[in-house]
């Protein structure tokens, strides 16, 4: 294959939130901005999509059910698909009193927790983005603050070593991770990007250890040695670059999504494929399977569901 392909012409206005579902083999993902959900069997030509409530920064499958937890703009919500319908409702309300945030990036770590990063959506030039731990049930933990937009956790094969980025500030943090204490430590700069490499966003740890980082404002994907040199420098016809996740039986593909928010009307002329979903030529490196959300209970406790 070329090292760049379209895999799905998706015209999302922010896609985010790359999820590789091996139970189902789906890959699923979300446009924040559009407030939808899409999921997409490789090689179908056409995807499944639903809208959502709120604008919504991700979404993982629920072990042991049909269920999805998914990060909406006030928290976290249990989801039930039935066809073109969706049903919903809280599972962790976060930010109902705040609405000018909402969550924006996560994953799942082994214990079945899921780490979720926020930002101020009205306002990105506010430091009242943070990071949370959100357990099996339910509970919320703060465990760090002051980020302009978080985003992008990522896992280290061994589950010791969590990245998570600022990406208004340009840099990315790595903490000692024990995923079984649901505990953080050690907080240090891992790789700080330059104006010209744009602002560092979704991410995704290789089997090998590297991490591939989504680009936002400059056009590409890299992939980086565990310290952070540089191994790869991908192009995209799309500026905003922003998430990235291997998938597939094999776990050797590698998918990324785009958006057009940000971009003058100029611009997009320019670049007509930017929205889209994207696939890169991992030249033979494999992926980490996505892990999913796993609840102490799959009863959800409190709250209504509620239709579309």
């Amino acid at each position: 294959m070329d090292e760049v392909t379209v895999a799905l012409d998706f015209q999302a206005a922010l896609g985010e939130g790359l999820h590789w579902d091996a139970v189902r083999s789906r890959l699923w993902f979300v446009d924040i901005r559009g407030q939808r959900i899409a999921c997409w069997r490789p090689g179908d030509e056409r995807w499944q999509e639903w809208p959502t409530p709120q604008p919504v920064g991700w979404v993982l499958p629920v072990e042991g059910s049909d269920w999805l937890l998914a990060g909406l703009q006030g928290g976290a919500a249990l989801l039930h698909l039935q066809g073109s319908k969706l049903k919903w409702r809280w599972w962790a309300p976060m930010f109902e009193a705040q609405p000018a945030l909402r969550l924006n990036d996560a994953k799942a770590d082994a214990t079945g927790s899921v780490w979720a990063g926020s930002l101020n959506h009205q306002d990105e030039t506010r430091a009242d983005g943070a990071l949370f731990r959100i357990d099996g049930r339910g509970v919320v933990t703060q465990v760090d603050s002051g980020y302009l937009v978080a985003n992008g956790p990522a896992i280290r094969p061994d589950g010791r070593l969590m990245l998570h980025t600022d990406s208004g500030r340009r840099v990315i943090h790595a903490f000692d991770l024990d995923a079984a204490a649901g505990r953080l430590s050690g907080k240090r700069v891992w790789r700080v990007f330059a104006e010209e490499e744009g602002y560092p966003d979704g991410m995704t740890f290789d089997a090998e250890g590297a991490v591939w980082v989504a680009h936002w404002g400059a056009g590409c994907v890299s992939r980086f040695a565990p310290d952070g040199t540089l191994l790869r420098r991908v192009a995209l016809p799309a500026a905003h670059v922003t998430n990235v996740c291997f998938a597939g039986a094999a776990l050797d593909r590698l998918f990324v999504t785009t958006a057009t928010a940000g971009r003058t009307a100029e611009q997009l002329a320019a670049e007509p494929l930017a929205g889209g979903l994207f696939e890169i030529d991992t030249q033979g490196v494999r992926g980490l399977a996505g892990l999913p959300y796993r609840p102490a209970d799959l009863e959800p406790t409190g709250g209504a569901w509620h239709e579309g």
